[in-house]
């Protein structure tokens, strides 16, 4: 795939254990790309818009997130239904990655627009197998180009 060093991961994720255990085996799986690490949901949005902590960055192009549901200030799901409504959003690919799993969240997920839904094992070890199996997918999806203006 050409264009999977350049996709910036924007990861969405209050729990910093979660955080590191995930760009730990995200490069071991080989994913080379930039991890960009918000922690609640109202960072995200501004990460991705260039707005508050981040206003005056350029817009990382192409991106993609990976999202956790259970967040401060703004959760996952308004992430996602905000991302999915904003005409220079929309587009981005979203991989909700959380330890909710329910089948009515996750096809509620589906229905606001998500684009995998990944359940995060509680066991310590199919955390990580889970996590390096996500880098081996991302390493061959290929992400739209252009997805922010």
């Amino acid at each position: 795939m050409s264009n999977v060093e350049q996709v910036t991961l924007l990861l969405a994720e209050d729990d910093p254990g979660h955080a590191r255990l995930i760009q730990k085996n995200l490069r071991r799986a080989n994913l080379h790309n930039e991890i960009v690490v918000v922690t609640d949901g109202q960072q995200a949005l501004d990460y991705l818009r260039s707005e508050g902590a981040y206003s005056g960055r350029p817009p990382a192009c192409p991106l993609l997130v990976l999202l956790d549901l259970n967040m401060p200030v703004l959760d996952g799901y308004q992430v996602l239904e905000r991302m999915k409504q904003d005409s220079n959003l929309h587009r981005i690919p979203v991989v909700v990655l959380t330890t909710t799993d329910d089948p009515r969240e996750v096809e509620h997920c589906y229905e606001l627009g998500c684009n995998v839904y990944i359940t995060k094992p509680v066991e310590y070890d199919e955390f990580v197998e889970a996590v390096q199996k996500l880098g081996l997918f991302l390493s061959v999806v290929t992400i739209p180009t252009g997805t922010t203006s």
